[in-house]
């Protein structure tokens, strides 16, 4: 690393590649061990034993994933370095029985996944993506089981990034009271996408998917599928500065900490510590999953890791009394239309470097050591940093961090990029923070 983290707008480039090519929270996971396979790290199953040799590895398990390097001489109680992520954004997704229609238009019904902001998908053109379950006969490039065999059925990676879909909005004509009373939304009527003309016919959803990835409709056993906004990301503002783009909370995070996990594991035998990278599935709607941060999967992938090393539960014990984790998600840059809604004496802005979340009830870990942490992380990075804080008048929301710390035990600090648009389709940050991030998260990986 070097002493002042000067803005690499290539870094921002290969962002902006990332969060085009991750649709949905299973093609960011691939994607992140397609760079983890390039820097040398090797796919481990759940069910397989594990050893204790040293470099890198990773678990994938749906929409999570966890990966981590193990330097030579790591002991059994080598405590972790994590940066932790989630890969799901709010969305709008496929109900089990997805077709549907009225008044001679097609629709696909739909189910709101998360606190998205409604409005924000009105009148964008919407492509398809996710993954479909198909039985253990279909062949083809299927994603590996927890095993790393193929169980009984095999999953497919599903992306049509084309106009597909459209929410339509009522026209002005028929609702003359929504520009000075508001647009009211009813998340059951108003938000089922069209697709077409014609009679609603069963099943046609899944054969239209069956065909664009060259499957037999009847191998098709189930799907995990949403909608996805196909404008690509963008830079915005006349010198360039800003970016827009989807999904930023919180592939922003699972980007960076990819890059900081790969820099980190340059630098081999330096560590005494092991960096870790958890990015979980549903942060969005509670974490409570087998792929969310509420869940046993990162203990387990830890614990497994200190007696694949011929650990001890003592030394279990001793690792993660020494662990510290940084929880980054993106938070609230101060917007210049509505500056009454934050907190008078904290206002991040854009390109200003990550910010450090607080909240004394615990919506957010960080204390005043954890601070102390991400404070000597920045300046050994040179990356300048900010505070951010909410408004006592506004509710705060909350993310991986204090499940983190209140699951494991693990000390933990709450960090980010300031957005605007936070929940929309399309999310607003700074050009420079993404990189400005990952200098910082690769600090503290480093140690």
């Amino acid at each position: 690393m070097t002493n002042s983290a000067r803005f690499d707008r290539g870094h921002t480039d290969d962002l902006m590649s990332f969060l085009a090519a991750s649709p949905s929270p299973y093609h960011a996971v691939a994607n992140a061990a397609e760079r983890l396979e390039k820097a040398g790290f090797r796919q481990v199953a759940e069910v397989d034993a594990w050893d204790g040799e040293s470099g890198g590895k990773y678990v994938l398990r749906g929409g999570a994933i966890i990966a981590w390097y193990v330097p030579e001489g790591a002991g059994a109680a080598t405590p972790f370095r994590i940066v932790g992520a989630h890969t799901d954004s709010p969305n709008l997704r496929v109900k089990p029985i997805p077709d549907t229609g009225t008044r001679g238009w097609r629709q696909i019904a739909v189910e709101i996944y998360g606190g998205t902001l409604l409005n924000t998908w009105l009148d964008r053109d919407l492509g398809l993506s996710g993954r479909v379950t198909l039985r253990g006969s279909a062949s083809g490039d299927s994603e590996k089981s927890r095993g790393g065999a193929e169980r009984s059925s095999t999953h497919r990676l599903v992306n049509v990034d084309r106009a597909l879909l459209r929410v339509p909005q009522l026209a002005v004509h028929l609702d003359r009271a929504v520009n000075s009373e508001g647009l009211k939304l009813d998340k059951q009527r108003h938000m089922t996408p069209i697709w077409g003309l014609g009679e609603v016919a069963e099943g046609d959803l899944i054969a239209f998917v069956a065909e664009e990835i060259g499957v037999p409709a009847a191998d098709i056993k189930g799907w995990d599928l949403m909608v996805h906004s196909i404008e690509p990301p963008s830079y915005l503002g006349r010198d360039r500065e800003l970016v827009a783009g989807p999904r930023m909370d919180n592939l922003l995070s699972v980007h960076a900490g990819t890059a900081a996990l790969t820099a980190a594991a340059a630098a081999g035998s330096r560590l005494n510590h092991i960096p870790v990278l958890a990015a979980f599935d549903h942060e969005e709607n509670g974490s409570q999953s087998d792929t969310g941060a509420d869940g046993p999967l990162l203990g387990t992938v830890l614990e497994r890791s200190v007696f694949a090393r011929g650990g001890s539960y003592e030394d279990r014990a001793r690792a993660f009394a020494g662990t510290i984790c940084l929880s980054s998600d993106t938070g609230h840059a101060v917007h210049p239309n509505y500056s009454e809604r934050h907190d008078p004496g904290h206002h991040p802005m854009p390109n200003g470097g990550p910010i450090l979340k607080v909240n004394v009830n615990q919506r957010y870990a960080t204390d005043g050591s954890g601070r102390a942490v991400f404070a000597e992380a920045c300046e050994r990075a040179g990356v300048p940093w900010q505070s951010f804080v909410s408004n006592n008048s506004m509710p705060c929301g909350t993310t991986i961090g204090p499940i983190t710390a209140a699951r494991h035990g693990i000390a933990t600090v709450d960090i980010g990029v300031a957005i605007l648009s936070m929940h929309s389709a399309r999310e607003l940050c700074g050009a420079e923070d993404p990189y400005l991030l990952a200098n910082a998260l690769t600090a503290f990986l480093e140690g």
